[in-house]
């Protein structure tokens, strides 16, 4: 894997060309607003969107008129990004193929494997990539694939729109964003479940239920900085603050005894097979 990119800055000049997204919804909202808050005109950008209901949310944060199935429209569009349900891309592929025959393609679609949308798009012009939800924030974490079709130019490209959703990194081998979708892209719900039992467990020991919130979220905020900025382990980091016989070694000992790590990683385990079943269940 290379090295993560470091997010593109603020208020950058808009070099990219007309994007068309298909599919408008959280993951492709985190992808427009970034565009536009680094000032790629909304006027640029093309959504088909069959959900009035998301329409109505592109119009309402960024003035964007979106269109309720595949046109001419998309035909001006360089770069296609695919922001759709794994069990839909095939029949939103089958509309849009006639419009999309010069553009480059971009699939934010979890599982479903470029030999199926080159297939469908008629193209080899392809990129993959495995975002997640903090995304929305700016925060996010993304592993992008590319095909050999893809030139360095274009992967330039991407990399402008990836770079406006938070950090991201390449992979060179396809079968690796399998892993990526169990580590980093149902990560957050991993980091959430914990915030879940940590603030519960607050609670139940006596502190109010936003005083247990704001202590979980910040101590998982300040431990991944830490973490980032360190150039020590994570499990050097975790030893630092464990006296053996202290507080901290009395709840890891409980975990140790509970087998949480192996379960946690029979969980992403689980993750990563259902990643590879999405592409052999709907990438046919």
């Amino acid at each position: 894997m290379s090295q993560t990119a470091p997010t593109a800055p603020r208020n950058a000049p808009a070099t990219l060309p007309v994007i068309a997204f298909i599919g408008g919804g959280n993951m492709a909202s985190a992808i427009i607003g970034g565009l536009i808050h680094q000032g790629h005109p909304a006027s640029q950008i093309e959504v088909v969107e069959p959900w009035a209901e998301a329409r109505e949310a592109l119009r309402k944060n960024y003035g964007m008129e979106a269109q309720a199935e595949a046109g001419p429209a998309l035909q001006r569009a360089r770069i296609v990004v695919w922001a759709v349900k794994p069990q839909t891309f095939k029949d939103a592929a089958a509309q849009a193929k006639v419009h999309t025959q010069e553009a480059l393609h971009l699939s934010v679609a979890a599982g479903i494997r470029s030999d199926s949308i080159a297939q469908w798009l008629g193209s080899e012009r392809i990129v993959r990539t495995m975002p997640n939800t903090p995304a929305l924030v700016g925060k996010g974490m993304s592993a992008l694939f590319a095909r050999p079709a893809v030139s360095a130019q274009e992967r330039q490209s991407i990399e402008a729109i990836m770079a406006t959703t938070g950090d991201f990194l390449w992979v060179e081998e396809e079968q690796q964003l399998d892993t990526v979708t169990a580590l980093s892209g149902s990560g957050p719900a991993y980091v959430f479940y914990f915030l879940e039992a940590m603030a519960r467990a607050g609670t139940d020991m006596g502190l109010s239920a936003a005083q247990a919130h704001q202590l979980a979220v910040g101590t998982f905020v300040g431990a991944s900085e830490l973490a980032r900025r360190s150039d020590e382990t994570p499990a050097v980091l975790r030893q630092r603050v464990t006296s053996k016989g202290g507080t901290t070694y009395a709840a890891l000992q409980s975990m140790e005894h509970d087998a949480v790590a192996e379960k946690f990683v029979q969980a992403m385990q689980a993750a990563r097979q259902r990643a590879h079943e999405l592409g052999d269940e709907f990438g046919k």
